[in-house]
């Protein structure tokens, strides 16, 4: 119990010094209100102020601990909390908390925002006239809380209708509302002012509300009527005079005057906009109904005068005559010229009103109709029309279409060979029209075919048509002319050229035959000697002269297009088969030697294996291997007293199987061909065994086996290697003769 006493008593002597502190400390507020209106896009700025603390800490927060969405300035014992523009986030209550030491003091002040920045508009929905309903509306825009708002319309001082809405809004949002009224105006609404005052009511307490209006004039129109027209002198004119038509018309505002011409199309072309209109010089197609017509914003009053004004006699000429022909492609101008008229209208159309598809240009009393490119859709009969005041002629022109632009193209299916068969082709392009085509092929003076395309369905389109034949051309024929000769015999058309040729000189060529290569000195040589193979071909134009190397695939190797081929050092590299082809448009010949370049035997390896040194019972393997092309003949001998004995050798290698002590001695290569020889030596040492009872081991004896099969394979593989390569003889019966 004691404790408790103790606790209760110290709690209440700290409750007691906040007490006393916050009795020292005080909080204001600026504005000094517990509520301030705020319109959306103002700028707003609360000013807290501590008193009685020398260093106090102020702060600022919303009740509903929202963001505070404004700028927060602190100097010394002041905070201003900054909201600018206002929005729709700042409508919160704010508290200012104010800490000095332990002691906490808060003030607080609520901001309600509010919209109300424009003046109402006022709308028709037409203009005013009298006896004619009209809506009025009356528009408040962008208003917050539009709840609070209410709209009144008057007509002078009398209310019309008033209006408020009273309706909870959903959102928070600027809205635009309105009030209509409708009625119809009498003669003394003119002058009459409407007014639309709209009233916000924001102040809770007895503050007056924020109150906009707009006055707006009430117009009150009546439609123009009682049109009249008064001519002077006439409206019966002739060309030459002049004309002054007068209009009034009544209504209010006072109608404005427009003075307009009645087209052919019914449309109306606006001449003036004032009461008078005054025509001088009038011409025939001045004549027409001239219409007045009055208006102001409610309406319109017509009326409608016909003028008639006589015109003089006049002549049409069109040129280049009735009928003209034009090239497709070419450009055609038809001018149409105007005597006795001062001021004639032209027109251009076609027979059948088919577009004209060209450009029409006027000239003081000519008019001319270009057509340029002229194409089919140009083909028709045209007819220019002139009007002269009231009177009206026409002229016309028929416009037929032709095409021959170019020469005709000979082609032949190939080079002209004798005693070949060729298809000469004579064509004729864009012609037309091709049923009226004639062509012709001459070779000299002699005719060798006509065509007429009379029977061929012409179109509206140009084609090319064309003449062939086959001839088999002979060696006389070279210098003859080949000419095409067409042509376009249209007699009712007036054109140049109606006949069109081209020529072309016959060559006729003859394919490359007898073609034969000369050989010097031969076509078997020795290495290092020089050789000169010739070529030469018959033909028309002279064959061209291409030498070839024939590869291992069959393929040729091109080597020179010269008629001799030398080489001046030859190489065994050199040997093979050459080609001579004899070219030209009309063939190929062809004729073909095969060099052989021989070389004297060297590069000789004699050796023994599987050495020079052996013992007596070993096998031996002694092989002579040469790389000569042609191949040379290998004799392998052994020296001996009475001279050397030749052996048997097999592929350029001998063997001998357990050799002896008189196996030793001197072993000689000779290897030759006709060019020359060559000779390789080796001295082989058999040395004795010494006897002792391990001298046939079983193990020894393996090892000859081993040594043996050994020894006989390498001979195997040397002796195929050589038959891949070379033989081990050369025979000078089967030596390969010079083919020419």
């Amino acid at each position: 119990m004691p404790k408790k006493m103790f606790v209760i008593f110290g709690v209440s002597n700290i409750l007691w010094m906040v007490f006393a502190v916050s009795q020292a400390i005080k909080v204001d507020m600026f504005p000094d209100e517990s509520k301030i209106f705020a319109q959306i896009g103002d700028s707003v700025s609360l000013t807290c102020r501590a008193t009685g603390c020398e260093s106090p800490s102020l702060s600022w927060r919303t009740q509903m601990d929202s963001p505070l969405n404004g700028k927060v300035r602190n100097e010394g014992t002041t905070s201003t909390l900054i909201m600018d523009p206002v929005s729709f986030e700042d409508e919160h209550q704010y508290l200012c908390t104010v800490i000095c030491g332990a002691a906490k003091l808060e003030k607080a002040i609520q901001v309600e925002i509010y919209s109300f920045s424009k003046d109402p508009e006022i709308h028709l929905s037409s203009p005013p006239e009298v006896g004619k309903p009209v809506t009025v509306t009356c528009s408040v825009p962008d208003v917050y809380p539009f709840e609070r708002l209410e709209i009144e319309l008057l007509k002078g001082n009398h209310p019309m209708k008033v209006q408020d809405f009273l309706e909870p809004s959903e959102k928070k949002a600027q809205e635009t509302k309105s009030l209509d009224v409708t009625f119809s105006p009498t003669d003394e609404d003119i002058g009459t002012a409407l007014v639309c005052q709209a009233t916000l009511h924001i102040y809770d307490d007895d503050s007056p509300p924020k109150v906009r209006k707009t006055t707006k004039e009430l117009e009150v129109y009546i439609s123009p009527k009682d049109t009249a027209i008064s001519v002077n002198p006439s409206t019966r004119l002739q060309e030459g005079d002049s004309v002054t038509m007068t209009c009034t018309s009544a209504g209010l505002p006072a109608p404005r005057i427009l003075w307009s011409k009645k087209l052919d199309n019914g449309n109306l072309q606006l001449l003036s906009e004032n009461a008078t209109l005054t025509l001088i010089s009038m011409r025939a197609e001045d004549s027409g109904i001239y219409v007045c017509e009055g208006n102001n914003p409610v309406g319109k009053d017509r009326k409608e005068v016909k003028l008639t004004v006589q015109e003089k006699m006049f002549t049409v000429e069109i040129s280049p005559g009735p009928q003209i022909a034009a090239q497709v492609g070419d450009s055609v101008v038809l001018t149409c010229d105007v005597r006795d008229c001062e001021s004639p209208s032209f027109s251009w159309r076609t027979q059948i009103d088919s577009p004209l598809n060209g450009k029409v240009r006027r000239e003081g009393s000519k008019s001319t109709l270009t057509l340029s490119p002229v194409s089919f859709e140009n083909e028709h009969f045209y007819l220019c029309t002139v009007i002269c005041g009231q009177k009206k002629l026409e002229k016309g022109i028929q416009v037929e279409l032709y095409s021959f632009p170019s020469d005709p193209e000979i082609e032949m299916s190939g080079p002209l060979v004798n005693g070949n068969p060729v298809t000469v082709s004579c064509k004729v392009p864009n012609v037309y029209p091709s049923d009226r085509l004639e062509i012709e092929l001459f070779k000299g003076e002699s005719i060798m075919m006509n065509k007429i395309f009379l029977e061929d369905v012409s179109k509206k389109a140009l084609e090319t048509k064309s003449l062939e034949m086959t001839f088999i051309p002979t060696v006389e024929d070279t210098g003859n002319v080949l000419v095409c000769l067409a042509q376009l015999p249209i007699d009712e058309m007036e054109f140049e050229p109606k006949q069109r040729q081209s020529t072309q000189i016959l060559y006729v060529n003859v394919a490359p035959r007898d073609t034969t290569i000369l050989v010097s000195p031969s076509s078997i040589l020795e290495e290092g000697s020089s050789v000169n193979m010739t070529c030469s071909s018959n033909g028309l134009p002279a064959p061209k002269i291409l030498w070839s190397r024939q590869l291992s695939n069959g393929d040729l190797q091109p080597i020179s297009e010269n008629a001799t081929l030398s080489f001046m050092s030859t190489k065994m590299e050199d040997s093979g088969i050459y080609v001579c082809e004899g070219i030209n448009q009309a063939g190929i010949s062809r004729k073909e030697v095969n060099l052989i370049i021989q070389v004297a035997p060297k590069d000789i390896q004699l050796t023994a294996f599987p050495s020079e040194r052996v013992k007596e019972g070993d096998t031996v393997i002694i092989s002579c291997i040469c790389g000569n092309v042609p191949p040379t003949l290998i004799i392998l001998k052994k020296k001996a007293e009475t001279g050397y004995i030749v052996l048997k050798s097999t592929g350029g290698a001998y063997t001998i199987h357990r050799a002896q002590l008189e196996d030793a001695g001197v072993y000689q290569c000779e290897s030759k061909n006709e060019v020359g020889s060559q000779l390789r030596s080796l001295t082989l040492d058999v040395k004795g065994r010494e006897s002792n009872k391990d001298y046939f081991s079983p193990e020894f004896l393996v090892l000859y086996c081993a040594s043996a099969l050994i020894l006989t394979a390498i001979g195997m593989i040397i002796y195929f290697a050589r038959k891949a390569n070379m033989t081990g003889s050369y025979s000078l019966v089967e030596a390969q003769r010079t083919k020419v």
